[in-house]
């Protein structure tokens, strides 16, 4: 499996590492999220993993922009997890487009779990009220 993961937060890296690495997993890490659309055209992830907060441009307008550049058929889809920053920012993942989103702190199991969701094609959000 190929991940990228954006964020300018060394902990945040070290975290998704942690959870998701393997010896069949590699990497690419962006520390701005403007740099993300130029990495994906070099290579396709599986999996975007993106911090909220990430440089001169975050998570969501990074996921827009994927989308848009995806129904243009500019660069392929690629399911994007969304790491907030806290309940109150769902809203903003919700309106992204992106396939999930995993509220801080961050865990091994929670990230395994949103990750392997994502690149089976489901989706994972959490914050969100449970629907009756």
């Amino acid at each position: 499996m190929h991940i990228l993961v954006a964020t300018d937060a060394q902990w945040v890296l070290d975290e998704v590492r942690a959870a998701l690495g393997t010896p069949e997993t590699s990497f690419v890490v962006c520390v701005d999220g403007r740099d993300v659309a130029t990495a994906i055209k070099q290579r396709t992830p599986d999996l975007a993993v993106l911090d909220l907060q990430c440089g001169s441009m975050g998570a969501m307008a990074v996921t827009m922009d994927l989308r848009l550049d995806h129904s243009g058929g500019r660069v392929p889809h690629v399911p994007v997890l969304i790491l907030l920053d806290r309940v109150a920012d769902v809203h903003l993942a919700r309106r992204s487009g992106a396939q999930g989103w995993l509220v801080k702190p961050l865990d091994s199991l929670r990230l395994r779990r949103a990750a392997d969701a994502l690149v089976a094609g489901e989706s994972w959000h959490e914050g969100v009220p449970l629907e009756v």
